[in-house]
């Protein structure tokens, strides 16, 4: 004998069918991207050597050799209040602390980073976290002498650094292409002149750097380069410049992870502040 359905059952079996390939079908046509977009840090907490541990890898510490060297450390919100009185006691000698980045953020610690660090001995500087994908050089670099990224000649602070390096946020080479890059790095070394007076430091890797500007050499002459490796050696330094000037080389070292060297003695370090 047959079996007849009611249409209510028939409607109800086909209403959670349809709720089964709709839920199904959702879930293979979400955006790939969708997972990752989490690991994306907020926009401000970018800082000096970010990328380098995912890009660039950790390959040991440099020993001590026969050239001298001066110790330095670099800092951002990321450490809060530091405890300048501990560094200068362990043999830091200089600083540079996170004062701007893009045209959208200042760090809330700069004043006590800044000034705390001048007021235990150090010589100490300011960097700028560029974003060349938000606006212009220009617009970056005068937002960053507005925001406590000039410089005096009192013999205690440095010239302002650039830190140009992999994008946290996104592509990258900040969707530019490698002229682009230049020019837009261009703009923001001549801005910053303009207004200070004083060539600002380049902060960057080499593999970056090589990937991003075309490994470029026209800034050398007049920028000092502060290297990002963390090796036992610098290793090959971007076109153009020789030497380089500072060498962050641990994201790991002792009351505050970024330890730098300058590559010189401590009068060396008083040249560059008089410039």
């Amino acid at each position: 004998m047959p079996v007849h359905r009611s249409g209510s059952a028939f409607r109800r079996r086909s209403a959670v069918t349809g709720i089964l390939l709709a839920a199904l079908s959702l879930l293979f046509t979400l955006p790939a991207h969708s997972a990752s977009a989490a690991d994306v840090p907020p926009r401000g907490s970018a800082h000096l050597g970010m990328g380098v541990l995912e890009h660039d890898g950790r390959h040991g510490t440099p020993v001590p050799g026969g050239a001298t060297q001066t110790e330095g450390v670099d800092v951002s919100s990321h450490q809060g209040n530091v405890a300048w009185s501990t560094l200068w006691n362990s043999g830091v000698r200089w600083a540079y602390a996170k004062a701007t980045e893009g045209t959208y953020y200042t760090n809330p610690y700069f004043a006590q980073q800044y000034n705390g660090s001048y007021n235990v001995g150090m010589i100490r500087g300011a960097y700028h976290f560029a974003t060349p994908d938000t606006t212009s050089g220009a617009a970056q670099a005068n937002y960053f002498v507005d925001h406590g990224g000039g410089w005096s000649r009192d013999g205690r602070t440095l010239p302002g650094a650039l830190d140009i390096e992999w994008n946290p946020y996104g592509a990258t080479c900040y969707g530019k292409t490698q002229s682009q890059m230049v020019t837009w790095i261009r703009d923001f070394l001549n801005t910053y002149k303009a207004r200070t007076g004083r060539d600002a430091v380049i902060y960057t890797a080499t593999s970056w750097w090589t990937q991003c500007t075309g490994d470029y050499g026209g800034f050398a002459a007049n920028n000092p380069l502060w290297i990002a490796r963390y090796a036992t050696a610098v290793g090959t330094l971007p076109a153009g410049w020789g030497y380089y000037t500072m060498w962050q080389y641990t994201s790991s070292g002792p009351t505050v992870g970024d330890h730098n060297r300058f590559n010189g003695a401590l009068d060396r370090v008083q040249a560059l502040a008089n410039g």
